[in-house]
């Protein structure tokens, strides 16, 4: 499996689409989400490793959990300033003890989750008592005609994007799960041929 992309196809051009949306200010985005950081870190779908040159020198280490093997290919060759172990893994199925980790990262993962709520059971777990997600995701509009939209192109967009749903309600599901949320929300256009969307950045701490 080390090898394996379910989608090769989408994880090559994943990968030209995040140094573009770097270029267009993620990388910004990327550095507020990690800043602050200390101790160990879990960051689930490390993708090819564009969050690894943002974290503090205050981490100790980052385990990376990234199933795409095209991908974790990628990562293995991205600058980082911090220790980091890459490892093959599932979101619902975390490598990592009962509160092991002091942070949970993910990084435009969450959309793409086949199941967010058992994501995020599995990062209340891995997370020490008082530890938090740090969380950047695009999600669904507050307009109601942009969210009808994002909910009718939904199935294809999925389909075409390597299971990116571009409708959901991230914040909600992590109170859901039992976090306390503090977040900001703001529109980007992070591809030059995609509309402005919504996205949200922020802390969800576990209490």
């Amino acid at each position: 499996m080390a090898d394996a992309s379910a989608n090769p196809r989408f994880a090559r051009a994943y990968v030209r689409m995040s140094e573009l949306a770097d270029e267009r200010g993620g990388a910004e985005h990327r550095e507020r989400l990690l800043r602050g950081l200390s101790g160990r870190v879990l960051e689930v779908g490390a993708g090819n490793g564009r969050n690894f040159a943002h974290y503090p020198r205050t981490v100790d280490e980052v385990v990376a959990v990234e199933p795409d093997g095209i991908l974790r290919a990628h990562a293995e060759r991205a600058a980082a300033v911090v220790p980091v172990r890459l490892v093959d893994g599932d979101a619902s199925r975390l490598p990592a003890a009962d509160g092991e980790f002091d942070a949970v990262v993910y990084s435009l993962v969450l959309c793409s989750v086949p199941d967010v709520a058992a994501a995020l059971a599995e990062a209340w777990r891995a997370l020490r008592p008082g530890g938090e997600v740090r969380y950047y995701e695009h999600v669904r509009s507050g307009s109601a005609i942009a969210g009808r939209l994002q909910d009718l192109i939904t199935p294809l967009w999925s389909r075409l994007g390597g299971g990116c749903h571009p409708n959901r309600d991230t914040e909600g599901s992590l109170r859901a799960a039992g976090f306390e949320v503090t977040g900001e929300r703001f529109s980007f256009r992070p591809q030059p041929l995609i509309p402005p969307t919504a996205h949200i950045l922020g802390v969800a701490r576990k209490v």
